[in-house]
């Protein structure tokens, strides 16, 4: 699966667009109540704990945004934003969306042209 923040695919051919497809993942209170008391976390003046934290919330939010284009019958998701949002005072919601689309792919067209040949 292919996802990439371009709207196209250089030097492929979009075949059909299967339309919007969105990954959420939501990092609770728990991550951010101790951000100015983990000083220990601290490594080079950033907070290390809760840069993998967010992170792993950006890998989910991609992960269920694949799956969706996948279940769709996509082949790669174009003009992929990653978006971050705060829920109250305590959370963030990380977003992932796009266009999940098909593409003409190398080996499909060097199957065709064996075929013809």
């Amino acid at each position: 699966m292919l996802i990439i923040t371009a709207p196209n695919i250089e030097g492929k051919r979009i075949m059909k667009y299967l339309g919007i497809v969105c990954g959420d993942a939501i990092m609770g209170a728990n991550i951010f109540n101790d951000l100015f008391a983990g000083i220990r976390d601290i490594v080079g003046g950033r907070f290390a704990t809760h840069e993998r934290e967010l992170l792993k919330a950006k890998e989910n939010a991609i992960q269920d945004l694949t799956e969706q284009a996948k279940s769709l019958g996509g082949n790669a998701v174009v003009g992929v934003d990653i978006d971050h949002e705060t829920i109250g005072n305590s959370g963030l919601m990380v977003s992932a969306g796009r266009t999940a689309v098909i593409y003409e792919s190398g080996d499909r067209i060097q199957w065709i042209s064996r075929c013809i040949l």
